[in-house]
């Protein structure tokens, strides 16, 4: 058996898409497992995730993601937009569609300026009540971890948001586990480290649950650092969000968008 399958980042946020759009190629119940295996950047393709691509009844696309860990995500920001490009390529979308995913039916504006894909992404909007996060507890959370003062804010998946003043002195993968795991999370928490570098911009590096460790690039951690320093009056929209991986542009307000690049990697074929 011969299986195609083509390789996306966006920010270096890393992804291996099946397309799905014609036809299952991976049954549901191997899919976590294919993500354990094939995530893996020694003995498997390398990723920080696994998209896989289907037809939707709901909307134009569907979008599904398992992560290193064999869990699946509610949604992901550079994820879709990637998903997006893949489909757009194919001649599947133009210019614009939606996108099921279990956080929701998500609106994408996409296409090239010059030789680079964008796509602007219209995100859940930031819920920062405990019950939404969810997090133990009522009102919204703001707790102290480790000596750490943690922030929350659900935007399409949870994340935990910490401002520091050097992020480069932050380690990362040190300190994140206690807040990602920490008991007043039930579902866990990405966790995000964030620096005010100027006006109405910041710096970010995010521990993605799931990855279990520090990816170049999160949409939705990037969305809720703009949405944490917005609420706390720290930023006015639009947000230069700066990623390990490269910028986003997050604009906030009535409704939520997330704008950014997508990159095709390589194409291959997987022999079983």
């Amino acid at each position: 058996m011969e299986l195609q399958f083509t390789k996306l980042h966006g920010n270096g946020n890393d992804f291996i898409l099946i397309d799905e759009y014609d036809r299952v190629k991976i049954p549901d119940e191997m899919k976590a497992e294919f993500a354990l295996l094939f995530c893996d950047r020694r003995f498997g393709i390398g990723g920080d995730g696994v998209l896989y691509l289907s037809r939707s009844d709901k909307a134009d696309l569907k979008m599904r993601l398992f992560q290193p860990d064999r869990s699946e995500a509610e949604m992901c920001g550079n994820g879709i937009r990637c998903l997006a490009k893949y489909a757009y390529d194919q001649g599947i979308i133009r210019k614009s569609c939606t996108v099921e995913t279990l956080a929701g039916i998500i609106p994408v504006e996409c296409g090239y300026r010059d030789d680079t894909f964008f796509a602007r992404i219209r995100m859940p909007d930031p819920k920062f009540q405990r019950a939404d996060i969810p997090a133990t507890g009522e009102g919204e959370y703001k707790e102290q971890i480790g000596g750490l003062e943690v922030y929350a804010v659900n935007t399409g998946v949870p994340h935990a948001v910490i401002f520091v003043g050097e992020l480069d002195a932050v380690d990362v993968n040190a300190l994140a586990p206690a807040i990602r795991h920490h008991g007043s999370f039930p579902k866990g928490a990405n966790v995000n480290f964030v620096e005010r570098s100027g006006k109405n911009a910041l710096r970010i590096r995010t521990f993605e649950r799931g990855v279990e460790g520090e990816t170049l690039s999160c949409g939705t951690g990037a969305t809720a650092a703009a949405a944490v320093a917005h609420h706390l009056g720290y930023v006015d929209s639009p947000v230069e969000v700066e990623t390990p991986g490269g910028p986003l542009t997050i604009i906030l307000g009535e409704e939520t968008w997330m704008e950014g690049p997508a990159v095709t990697v390589f194409s291959g074929t997987i022999t079983f």
